[in-house]
């Protein structure tokens, strides 16, 4: 196995506290070590000028399962016209705002990232998600299970089932499906759409099981603290993309009662309802609320203008967003009433106003949140704008005479309608480490990742100081991904498989004989085939490894 010096580069580590000191970082194999015991002492990569960050990490972005491929097929103009110019190491998989999975796992890794972690993977569809995610190439990865819109939990809830026969069932659904994690979307809204109810706020009654998104959000969250999921339920509020729905937003904290929770995409969710366009930046108002409860972390999901497509499980409101769609054609669905299915092409524009308040209502969030440990870097992959887009993202947040730029593009009310303009503040890189690196490690509880600490796997990036952050985030002079370099000079040099991360959680298995039953009774899939086993896991990641950690 190679082993590598790395030398006089500026090393940038939140989880030791490490911020532009040059320490040497040794390679041995697909490790870091504190020095090569071999006799040649390593190769030796000057990186002088450079700083030296673990490999990036993103804990939200869909890459895997049923709506991206109908995403990927929705637009094949957008493969067709993608004019990239690929090297003899690619293979041609393109498309810019859902590319295949083996263009997925090259970009990502030419800007510096070497794990991603799907969001949104329904139970009765998790075997083609798992071999979708395993087609990526470089990337770890993993993913959260979405309940609390499925008819078996539901009708738990709605018979009101002892919290342990719950509990038990959603340690089986994270085990069952290889996930790392539960996601919840629209608490009972994607369900109450299917009983023709168009909203369901967070402490409204679904029209058919007479839970409200309180009851089930509380029972999940409890659930999964009891079981030690490391990661928080992972929630995408109520009222998605409508003016005013800070509020239902403010009231899923308050649900949770101070247990664990992560909201995703809280661009989307963080919208008041003031001004002339009754339109307006919540922003203040979930920063204000985040200080008071250190149990919340955030991810933000940053529009990006251009051309994009809307992937979520949120069918109550993909439903209201086709009549938006652009290019004028969209696709909803379901399997095995699990979850929903919607995806519709949008394109994101400066000047409109209401895009515009959401680019600024993102940039607000991460520049005014006190504590980068509890915020990550996303657009909500492909929602916000695609993956792609992060090196501008960085740039926007660490520049603030790019960003004034860019300000003046806008709709030209969008000002007195937010406070972007006045924040002086630019991130520094340390933060912007944290939220791309440290924060997303901690908050998934995987400890051998997102640092530069001997014994943690050899993930690393390595840039180029340049004042243009955009370039230097687009072009990492070195990846190194388990010890190996897959990236010279912002270029794909070589490939490795990927690895899988799951979670196996302790459950009273006697709950499967209410599932067999209940598979017999209402589904068609038999209940022998649910449960995806190690080695399916083993044949979606070919060499690659399963990373399962044992609570």
């Amino acid at each position: 196995m190679a082993t590598y010096r790395l030398i006089n580069g500026s090393v940038i580590d939140p989880t030791q506290k490490l911020n532009g000191q040059q320490i040497d970082i040794c390679i041995d194999g697909e490790k870091i070590v504190d020095k090569v015991n071999s006799k040649d002492k390593g190769s030796i990569i000057d990186c002088t000028d450079m700083v030296i960050l673990a490999g990036g990490i993103d804990m939200h972005t869909h890459i895997g399962g049923g709506k991206t491929n109908i995403a990927r097929l929705l637009l094949p103009e957008n493969h067709r016209d993608d004019k990239r110019k690929f090297n003899e190491v690619e293979i041609t998989s393109t498309g810019c705002c859902s590319p295949g999975t083996l263009q997925t796992g090259y970009k990502y890794a030419e800007m510096g990232y070497t794990a991603a972690f799907e969001p949104a993977m329904i139970f009765s569809n998790a075997r083609q998600a798992h071999m979708e995610m395993g087609d990526v190439p470089i990337l770890d990865h993993g993913a959260y299970v979405m309940l609390g819109n499925d008819e078996i939990f539901l009708e738990m809830l709605a018979k009101k089932s002892e919290h342990e026969f719950v509990r038990d069932y959603v340690g089986w659904a994270i085990n069952n499906s290889k996930a790392l994690g539960v996601k919840v979307v629209n608490p009972g809204g994607v369900s109450a759409f299917k009983f023709n109810q168009r909203s369901l706020d967070v402490d409204e009654k679904h029209s058919h099981w007479e839970l409200t998104p309180r009851n089930i959000l509380k029972e999940l969250a409890i659930s999964l603290t009891e079981l030690g999921v490391p990661h928080p339920l992972h929630i995408h509020t109520s009222n998605l993309g409508v003016p005013g729905n800070i509020e239902s937003t403010i009231k899923t904290i308050e649900a949770l009662d101070g247990l664990p929770g992560h909201l995703t995409h809280v661009q989307f969710h963080c919208y008041g309802s003031e001004g002339s366009k009754k339109f307006s930046s919540g922003a203040l108002a979930l920063l204000e609320m985040l200080k008071k409860n250190p149990n919340i972390s955030i991810d933000v999901g940053q529009i990006i203008f251009g051309q994009t497509v809307t992937t979520s499980a949120d069918t109550m409101k993909q439903f209201s967003n086709s009549r938006n769609a652009n290019p004028k054609k969209w696709v909803l669905g379901d399997i095995e009433c699990d979850a929903g299915c919607g995806v519709v092409p949008f394109k994101y524009r400066e000047e409109s106003f209401v895009n515009s308040l959401q680019w600024v209502i993102g940039l607000e969030l991460f520049l005014l949140m006190d504590d980068p440990w509890r915020i990550v870097l996303t657009t909500d992959h492909p929602n916000g704008g695609p993956f792609t887009s992060y090196p501008h993202l960085i740039r926007l947040l660490m520049d603030k005479s790019f960003r004034d730029e860019q300000m003046s593009k806008l709709h030209p009310e969008v000002l007195e309608h937010c406070s972007l303009h006045q924040i002086k503040k630019e991130l520094s890189l340390y933060e912007i480490v944290i939220m791309t690196r440290s924060a997303p490690a901690k908050l998934l509880g995987l400890k051998n990742v997102g640092n530069l600490k001997a014994g943690s796997v050899a993930d690393i990036s390595i840039y180029k100081n340049d004042n243009d952050k955009e370039y230097m985030f687009s072009n990492p002079e070195y990846v190194f991904k388990n010890g190996k370099i897959v990236v010279r000079k912002g270029k794909l040099v070589s490939v490795v498989d990927s690895g899988v991360h799951t979670l196996d959680v302790p459950f009273d298995k006697g709950i499967e004989r209410y599932l067999k039953k209940y598979y017999e009774t209402n589904l068609s899939t038999h209940f022998s085939s649910s449960k995806i086993s190690v080695d399916d896991l083993r044949f979606s990641v070919g060499s690659g490894r399963i990373l399962t950690n044992y609570l």
